[in-house]
């Protein structure tokens, strides 16, 4: 966003980044679409089987490499989590499971708790 002061306007002439909650930044896929694979992995369904039941217009690579990428930033999400609330107890072994778990606990009534976490904490998810 670019704060104009030209033409004798009150701005200040500077250039700075505005990221909204449900965009994830420097990706195509939204927030709310990569919850809804999390969770429909978490229930049980392979990756591919999640993305292909939301008829999603991406590859599943795509949906592969968010996904580990996620797995990449647990040690931050995990501690950001905590901090809000604890960790709820988990029936999954799998740390992601814990932390989507985690996230529908800390942020339980938006449709996309990523998109709440990056409201929230006002930081990328994916860095």
């Amino acid at each position: 966003m670019f704060c104009s002061n030209r033409g004798q306007r009150g701005g200040c002439g500077r250039t700075f980044a505005l990221f909204l909650a449900e965009v994830l930044p420097r990706h195509s896929v939204t927030a709310t679409l990569l919850w809804q694979v999390l969770v429909g992995w978490l229930a049980g369904a392979a990756v591919q089987t999640a993305v292909t039941s939301l008829h999603a217009q991406f590859s599943l690579e795509s949906f592969y490499r968010l996904v580990r990428r996620v797995r990449a930033r647990l040690d931050v999400l995990r501690v950001a989590l905590s901090r809000e609330r604890p960790a709820p107890a988990s029936a999954h072994a799998d740390a992601l499971g814990q932390t989507v778990a985690h996230l529908a606990a800390v942020f339980p009534s938006p449709a996309s708790p990523l998109a709440a976490w990056q409201h929230h904490f006002q930081r990328p998810l994916l860095g």
